[in-house]
């Protein structure tokens, strides 16, 4: 069975990094789900609106959105079980790594594209 991964801020934008790394995690064989508030579709595969939306386990989570924005959403990845977080270039501050480990998740704060060995300029 393969592991699952929430792409957050996911895009059908194929030239934004959260397309890009949607593509390269299915490269890798992993089970993708975009999360996005207004998409519907990314690459061929459903939405979903939030990650508490998502049914079943979500074993990490990818994400692309504003500090703001991530700092809001970490206590919905806590309430879903996750527990492996990237923060990719954007999307961290020091509010939201100091809030992450409060919560202790275990956070990677760099390009979760490279992170899978993988260069963004393949996708």
């Amino acid at each position: 069975m393969s592991r699952v991964v929430a792409v957050i801020g996911a895009s059908s934008d194929r030239s934004r990094y959260a397309n890009k790394a949607v593509r390269a995690y299915l490269a890798e064989g992993y089970r993708v789900i975009p999360v996005h508030p207004t998409e519907t579709h990314v690459e061929g595969l459903p939405v979903y609106r939030r990650v508490g939306d998502i049914p079943g386990t979500v074993d990490l989570v990818t994400v692309y959105v504003p500090p703001a924005v991530t700092l809001a959403l970490l206590p919905e990845l806590v309430a879903k079980g996750v527990t492996e977080v990237w923060l990719n270039p954007g999307s961290e501050d020091a509010a939201v790594l100091a809030e992450a480990r409060r919560l202790q998740l275990s956070v990677t704060a760099a390009c979760s594209i490279v992170g899978l060995g993988r260069s963004p300029n393949q996708f």
